[in-house]
């Protein structure tokens, strides 16, 4: 009986112990279950790890607040290729050496040296830009187009200055043509293209970028150089090429590199099509290039001659002379003043002023913005005729009515500043006039473009005095 009060017993405490874990584990479970079904915060993201996505080059961005170029080029090389054809120049080797070496040869005997570039068709009736230096010294010039046809080419005219040359080719059809674009619109970091002929293999095309603009590779060579700097790959044979933008526009004519190698390293230099054309149109319509003068001295800032001259600003052209009775000084320029921009072209060096003026003929009028004192004028400026020129580091000019009625002469050239140390070591100085070169009477300033070093034996001066010199030049 004791037995069995006890199993009673904990048969009892046993049930209890079972009831409360099973009321435990029914409230847990009901509690796991409201949980998951009325939970309020949000669950973490799954992480799924995807391919990456590729983007085409010709990708566009259509937003109102981010704007993009496109940079597919297939239809601005379509629209050029065609157009840029290769030049072939076959020349004396002996046209470029000293006249007392040629003596030993006569001319028909001479040794050929054959020279290549490219040339751009900017004309259906077959007008095509080139480099000076690529036709210089010619004797045939032969143009190979994109369709392997081979045309003899004239010579049009030449302008070293620019190193812009124009030939012209007889079709019996319409060629294909580039059309000018503005290359004053055209920005840093643009996309362009260089169509041209490398190595002698027609018809290439390399893409970069405008990486300057207004590009003066010598500032003391005299030259008035602005070109176009890009980072398209450019090298032998591309000379006279087409640097065209996105819409197959010329922006630009091939013409130089830097090279230590002689190859490209991401450095080429472009004539400005502005410049190309207006050379283009002058030498077809007058046979010299019409360049208008500013009539301004001086020289472009920066902190060391802002220093000098004791002004603030550090960019524009500040003004040290002027040449009496031209433009700027018949519009009231005056030494000191500061040429901030000209027809709303920002000049912050000389090559940004010399560059726009080259696209500008003589008689058209120029909106300049300078500072005086501080503040701010405009005044319109009247371009004159460049009535100078450089010829074998003499500034010469031509001979004005008052000094042939002076000198008695009909024909010849003053020198107005004497900077060839060997002419004046041998007595000759400002005030001289050239009467002859080589023999033949000269009268304009292009009566003496286009004399290489090796062509000048002889030069026939007048001096003050009025006593002929003749002076025998061997370089």
């Amino acid at each position: 009986l004791f037995n069995f009060f006890n199993f009673d017993k904990k048969f009892r405490k046993m049930k209890s112990f079972i009831k409360t874990l099973t009321i435990a584990l029914l409230s847990t479970g009901f509690s796991l279950f409201v949980y998951d079904q009325y939970r309020t915060f949000p669950e973490p993201e799954e992480q799924v790890l995807q391919n990456p996505t590729l983007i085409p080059a010709n990708y566009t961005v259509n937003t109102a607040s981010v704007a993009a170029e496109r940079t597919d080029f297939t239809s601005a090389a379509a629209k050029t290729i065609d157009a840029v054809v290769h030049v072939k120049n076959t020349a004396s080797s002996g046209s470029n050496l000293p006249s007392f070496y040629r003596y030993f040869y006569e001319e028909e005997d001479l040794p050929e040296r054959i020279g290549t570039g490219s040339g751009v068709i900017v004309s259906p009736d077959g007008y095509i830009i080139t480099n000076n230096h690529v036709i210089e010294d010619n004797n045939q010039i032969e143009i190979t187009t994109n369709d392997n046809k081979t045309y003899e080419a004239k010579v049009i005219g030449t302008d070293p200055e620019t190193d812009i040359a124009v030939l012209k080719i007889n079709a019996k059809k319409k060629l294909p043509y580039v059309f000018f674009g503005n290359s004053d619109a055209t920005r840093i970091g643009e996309w362009v293209l260089a169509v041209g002929n490398p190595f002698n293999l027609n018809s290439t095309v390399t893409a970069g970028i405008i990486s300057a603009k207004s590009r003066d590779l010598n500032k003391r060579d005299g030259v008035n150089e602005s070109y176009i700097q890009t980072d398209a790959a450019v090298n032998r044979g591309n000379s006279g090429g087409a640097l065209v933008n996105t819409s197959g526009e010329l922006i630009g004519i091939n013409t130089a590199i830097t090279s230590v190698s002689g190859g490209f390293v991401g450095y080429s230099f472009a004539v400005p099509s502005n410049v190309a054309r207006k050379v283009f149109e002058d030498l077809i319509e007058y046979g010299d290039v019409q360049r208008g003068l500013l009539g301004v001295m001086g020289q472009a800032l920066d902190a060391q001659f802002a220093e000098r001259f004791e002004v603030e600003e550090t960019e524009g052209f500040y003004i040290t002379d002027l040449e009496e009775g031209l433009g700027a000084d018949l519009a009231g320029l005056e030494p000191g003043d500061i040429i901030k921009s000209v027809d709303g072209i920002v000049i912050n060096k000389f090559a940004d002023l010399s560059g726009y003026l080259s696209s500008k003929r003589p008689g058209e009028k120029v909106s300049v913005v300078y500072k005086r004192n501080g503040e701010e004028n405009k005044v319109d400026v009247r371009l004159e005729k460049i009535n100078r020129a450089v010829f074998f580091f003499m500034e010469i000019r031509e001979l004005t009515p008052e000094q042939k009625e002076q000198l008695n002469i009909e024909e010849g050239l003053y020198i107005s500043n004497m900077n060839n140390r060997k002419l004046y070591q041998s007595g000759i100085d400002n005030g001289y006039v050239i009467l002859e070169v080589n023999g033949q009477k000269v009268s304009k300033l292009s009566d003496v473009k286009g004399y290489g070093m090796g062509d000048l034996e002889s030069i026939l001066f007048l001096n003050p005095a009025g006593e002929k010199e003749k002076v025998i030049l061997q370089y």
